[in-house]
């Protein structure tokens, strides 16, 4: 008979990918732009990244978005989020 924790561990994997891939992005975002953004204001939906920021700091991520996903890329990999908002 299978456990339930068994079952439950395949979720706590995607979990735990979801938030290195925050703290990546924070972390690129931190290097790249200079602000820091809370882990909350930062979600990951359907391979698109939806920050909670100002709109002044958004602009500025737009106008370096070339740059960031060169960054996201050197240090997640090839699975990096496609799209900005």
């Amino acid at each position: 008979m299978i456990e339930i924790k068994d079952l439950l561990g395949k979720f706590s994997k995607l979990l735990v990918s979801g938030e290195v891939k925050k703290g990546a992005i924070r972390d690129v975002l931190q290097k790249t732009i200079g602000i820091d953004i809370k882990s909350e204001d930062i979600k990951i939906k359907n391979n698109t990244i939806y920050l909670n920021i100002r709109p002044i700091y958004k602009n500025e991520i737009f106008l370096k978005q070339e740059k960031i996903f060169l960054a996201l890329k050197e240090s997640l990999g090839e699975k990096i989020p496609k799209d900005i908002r």
